[in-house]
């Protein structure tokens, strides 16, 4: 049944955006031309075409539909336009007013919206766009102008009676699903690109909040004269007579590319009229669908008469006409020279916008916080007011095991929080806002007075509770051992989260990680009976243990412990004629030396860079 255009809630007077940093400002035409792509078919043993020979030529002002059944290549071929795909060996030229442009030059006047959002949901739609417009711009534009684009993009997509709104969180309502993906495409429109690639902007979302956003879309893209191209998959009747053209994908063959206003009449012409009050969209994708087909065979031969007859047509014939004239008449695209962006204001920008989300979102370091509190309160009160008996030897050194091992084994809580952190790192760096280093040293700044803070309060509970060595000098180092134990341990999160970055794997692997850690650090096995094959290397590269001895050493080189009434002592030292044990005896047991802590405090950090460095180094070769 045909649907009517639904009303917007609010719809807002739509402003033009500020000007693009072009100086010859018309981009007029985006064309393509013989597009192919292929990936290794194991069946076959050769290769498989995924886009086979599409070309196109879209005009400024004019909003384009790729659509297709599921695998019909419309995600492919929106990558390969957008000069994104890395994974493909692919083959054709994409113009710009009919001339080649290189990859830094097509990035500076275009930009991609992926299929999800990946908005930070602690900050507020117009932090979203200011943040984004610092990162983007960094030093290059004045505040007033920054503040100019962003009301004009608040303005464009109806989004000034929810700047102060949370983006929206697990725990916070904040922003629809249509508002979301408005604000996610208003913010790759910081820097006014010419070409505008949207990949599934409607995904998720009802026909109305659907129709709200290519509504919003279509108004920026005619006001501004953008070139605006979506994969879209099954839009309703409304939404797909908002675009101006179509292409028509399956089996990575173009079907149809055209005006949508002429579908029905060049379907109709081939046989395929589509039935009044039927969703067209729908129709189209349902002659074109082999997958579910009862009759393979013949959906298969229906298809293929589709194709045929596009290939054929005069259609065609006039589109290479026009991609040959927009060659002919070709106009160079001339940029501005970039100015210098300051590169030490990025981190600073991230910095700013990492503690903004730390002090919002509960789950960034609030809930672990409470988290190790209550680990403090159940370690002081089950190891309460430990006496200086022989009998508390053991049970001191089981509370040091489990304050350093299982505080950092605890730090998988940060897995969730830093993997959203690197899809928006993912999805900005895609934009060419910034790369890994500034986003790596940005994440450990932001953690480092948590971390700390984590530490003290731990400790202030469980030392005191537990009767540790009395001593302001020995909390202290104590709070030392536990905060170098917690940096190593985020370290090691980010590292496994870059290296697998879905939540189920990163934590397991950070888990089964600080398990081996815990077998190797020193209290389960004795260093001097640990197994070769452990015990130069994992040991040596435990940061674990280094903290273990560390906190083993603040204890037991500064106290000593009674023997019993009848002067039997478990440990025999120099004290025994005292019925005393000297707490260096209990250390000699395990190896550990006292005058070392320097030398271990120097370990563990060049650990805690090691693991930064390394997952600087995955994020730098991984690209998604």
């Amino acid at each position: 049944m045909e649907e009517t255009k639904p009303k917007l809630d609010s719809p807002a007077d739509l402003e033009a955006l500020p000007d693009a940093h072009l100086l010859n400002e018309a981009v007029n035409s985006f064309s393509f031309e013989e597009l192919t792509a292929t990936v290794p078919d194991k069946a076959s043993k050769g290769e498989r075409r995924i886009i086979d020979n599409v070309s196109g030529i879209i005009q400024a002002g004019e909003m384009v539909a790729l659509m297709g059944p599921s695998g019909s290549g419309k995600t492919t071929l929106l990558n390969l336009l957008a000069r994104r795909i890395n994974n493909v060996t692919s083959s054709g030229k994409i113009h710009v007013n009919g001339d080649e442009l290189s990859r830094s030059t097509f990035r500076r006047i275009s930009s991609y919206v992926e299929q999800e959002d990946h908005l930070i949901g602690s900050l507020t739609a117009r932090e979203t766009l200011d943040f984004s417009a610092k990162l983007a711009l960094s030093r290059s534009i004045s505040g007033a102008e920054r503040r100019r684009r962003i009301d004009a993009l608040l303005a464009s997509f109806g989004l000034v009676g929810n700047q102060t709104t949370l983006v929206g969180t697990p725990i916070r309502r904040g922003l629809s699903g249509g508002q979301k993906r408005r604000l996610g495409v208003a913010s790759s429109l910081i820097t006014c690109p010419k070409i505008l690639f949207l990949d599934e902007p409607t995904s998720g979302l009802d026909s109305v909040a659907s129709f709200e956003v290519i509504s919003y879309l279509k108004d920026v893209c005619k006001k501004n004269r953008l070139i605006v191209i979506c994969s879209i998959h099954q839009p309703s009747t409304a939404t797909f007579n908002l675009f101006d053209s179509l292409y028509l994908l399956s089996q990575g063959k173009v079907c149809y590319s055209g005006p949508v206003t002429e579908t029905s009449a060049y379907f109709g012409g081939l046989g395929f009229e589509i039935p009044h009050f039927y969703n067209p969209a729908e129709y189209l994708l349902e002659i074109i669908n082999v997958d579910f087909s009862q009759n393979k065979a013949s959906a298969t031969e229906q298809l293929q008469t589709i194709q045929s007859a596009w290939s054929s047509s005069g259609e065609l014939k006039a589109l290479g006409q026009s991609i040959a004239t927009a060659k002919e008449n070709r106009t160079e695209v001339t940029l501005e020279p970039p100015k210098t962006r300051n590169q030490m204001f990025i981190p600073l920008v991230l910095l700013h916008r990492s503690f903004v989300k730390s002090y919002r979102d509960v789950f960034a370091y609030g809930v672990r916080i409470a988290m190790y509190l209550g680990l403090a309160i159940m370690m002081g009160t089950v190891w309460l007011r430990l006496s200086t008996h022989q009998d508390s030897i053991q049970p001191f050194v089981n509370a040091i095991f489990f304050g350093s091992a299982f505080m950092s084994f605890m730090a998988v809580a940060y897995v969730p929080a830093f993997l959203e952190d690197r899809a928006s790192f993912i999805k900005e760096r895609n934009n060419g806002l910034y790369g890994p280093a500034s986003f790596i040293v940005a994440n450990f700044l932001i953690g480092i007075p948590y971390l700390f803070l984590i530490s003290l309060l731990f400790s202030i509970v469980s030392y005191w509770l537990s009767n540790f060595y009395p001593s302001g000098t020995a909390f202290m180092y104590w709070v030392m051992w536990l905060f170098l134990d917690l940096l190593a341990a985020e370290g090691l999160v980010v590292l496994m989260s870059s290296i697998f970055p879905i939540f189920v794997v990163a934590l397991a692997l950070t888990a089964f990680m600080n398990g081996l850690w815990m077998s190797v650090g020193g209290f389960l096995v004795s260093p001097r009976i640990l197994n070769v094959f452990w015990k130069y290397w994992a040991r040596y590269i435990d940061y674990q243990a280094y903290v273990f001895q560390g906190m083993m050493v603040n204890e037991f080189s500064r106290r000593n412990y009674q023997c019993g009434s009848d002067c039997h002592c478990m440990y025999s030292t120099p004290l025994e004629s005292q019925c005393m044990i000297d707490g260096k005896g209990v250390l000699e047991v395990y190896g550990y030396k006292t005058g070392k802590n320097g030398e271990w405090a120097g370990i563990l950090i060049a650990i805690i860079f090691a693991y930064r460095l390394l997952a600087w180094a995955v994020l730098k070769i991984k690209k998604t």
